[in-house]
C-alpha cells in the first residue's frame, strides 16, 4: 500500500478512535442520566398520587442520611412537599402544583431523550461511514447482508 493511502487510513482510524467513539460514549452516558431523572420524577409522581388516593395527612418514614444510614422521620402535614427543581434549589409545592411541575418536567426530559437518541444514531452512522471508507481504502470486499432467517 502506498504512503498516501496509509496516512489517510491512519487519519480515518484516529478520527473514529479519538473523536467519534468518545462522542458516542458521552452521548450514551448523558442519555442514561436523563433516563435516571425521568425515573426519579416518575417515582415522585406515583408517590404523590398514592398519597392523594389514600388521603394521607401525616406520615412516618425512614430517611436516608447517606451511606445507607437511615433515621425515622415524622411528617405531620403531607399536603405540601419540597421538590428539587435543579441547581440545588427546592420549591415548596402543593400536591397539585407538584404534579403539574412533574408533568412539564417529564415532557422536557422525553424531548431530551429523543434528542440524545438522534445524536447517538447520527454518530453511529458516521462511524459506519468512516469504516466503509477504511474498507474501500483497504480494497476489501463489501460485507454481504444475510438474507432470510438465521438460526
Amino acid at each position: 500500500m502506498d504512503r498516501f493511502r496509509q496516512e489517510k487510513l491512519q487519519r480515518y482510524e484516529e478520527f473514529v478512535d479519538k473523536r467519534l467513539k468518545p462522542d458516542l460514549v458521552h452521548a450514551i452516558a448523558e442519555r442514561d442520566k436523563v433516563f435516571e431523572q425521568q425515573k426519579t420524577f416518575s417515582d415522585l409522581r406515583k408517590n404523590i398520587e398514592n398519597l392523594e388516593k389514600n388521603s394521607v395527612t401525616s406520615l412516618r418514614t425512614l430517611v436516608n442520611l447517606g451511606s445507607e444510614v437511615y433515621m425515622q422521620a415524622d411528617v405531620p402535614d403531607t399536603q405540601r412537599i419540597f421538590v428539587d427543581i435543579g441547581l440545588g434549589f427546592h420549591v415548596e409545592f402543593t400536591w397539585f402544583e407538584a404534579l403539574n411541575f412533574i408533568s412539564q418536567r417529564e415532557e422536557r426530559l422525553a424531548r431530551q431523550i429523543e434528542e440524545y437518541t438522534r445524536l447517538i444514531a447520527s454518530i453511529k452512522a458516521q462511524i459506519k461511514l468512516v469504516c466503509e471508507g477504511i474498507r474501500e481504502l483497504l480494497q476489501l470486499p463489501a460485507e454481504r447482508s444475510v438474507q432470510g432467517p438465521v438460526f
